[in-house]
């Protein structure tokens, strides 16, 4: 995408465009490179975030205990952090149940910061590589995936205050900026600056 919120055609990105991506402040919680405190902080900043942006929470408890998006972020911190221990098939078994119950699958390996929100959450899907920035807001069917034509860093990266509507599908290794509001249903699989609405399949911009 351009600078102007115009789609690139594969090949003609310019230098300007690289740097605003690659500019981007991306924050994330590495757990594999924090100590077991880390994750405790992280689950804290989540509950919180959740009383403070769901009316229809009414305390701590109820989101402890009827949240699946909270719980299963609670699932995956553990594995996160036991995964970036090098520890064999328990982050994997923990990622499996976690899905069992709460209808989510998140890979041990996805790097997801703090104050996550996913709401509703039956069928989202974040891949193994993904990066997901802080107070993501992720509403249900959302997957961020990879395409199967990419090795290594395969899924998307989400910068900070992204909103991502029900259905949508964010897809291979690319960029979503800051303060980006991704519509229901939407397919994206090019990059996208900052401050801007992407709906359409596929995404495009129609608000900046």
């Amino acid at each position: 995408m351009s600078l102007t919120g115009e789609l690139i055609p594969d090949g003609t990105k310019t230098k300007e465009n690289l740097i605003s991506l690659e500019s981007e402040d991306y924050s994330y919680l590495s757990l594999s490179q924090n100590k077991f405190s880390g994750c405790l902080k992280a689950i804290v900043t989540d509950l919180q975030i959740i009383v403070k942006r769901d009316p229809a929470a009414q305390n701590w408890l109820e989101v402890l205990l009827c949240y699946p998006g909270f719980q299963a972020l609670l699932f995956h911190r553990v594995a996160h952090w036991l995964y970036g221990l090098k520890i064999p098939l328990i982050p994997r078994l923990i990622s499996y149940w976690s899905r069992f119950l709460t209808g989510i699958e998140i890979h041990p390996g996805a790097q997801i910061g703090k104050g996550v929100f996913i709401d509703h959450g039956i069928g989202v899907v974040i891949g193994e590589t993904a990066k997901v920035g802080d107070y993501v807001l992720l509403y249900q069917g959302v997957t961020l995936g990879g395409t199967g034509k990419e090795i290594g860093q395969r899924h998307p990266t989400l910068g900070r205050n992204v909103i991502v509507g029900a259905g949508a599908k964010i897809l291979g290794n690319i960029k979503i900026a800051n303060n980006v509001r991704v519509g229901a249903n939407a397919v994206i699989l090019r990059d996208v600056v900052a401050n801007c609405t992407v709906v359409g399949v596929p995404g495009r911009v129609v608000n900046r």
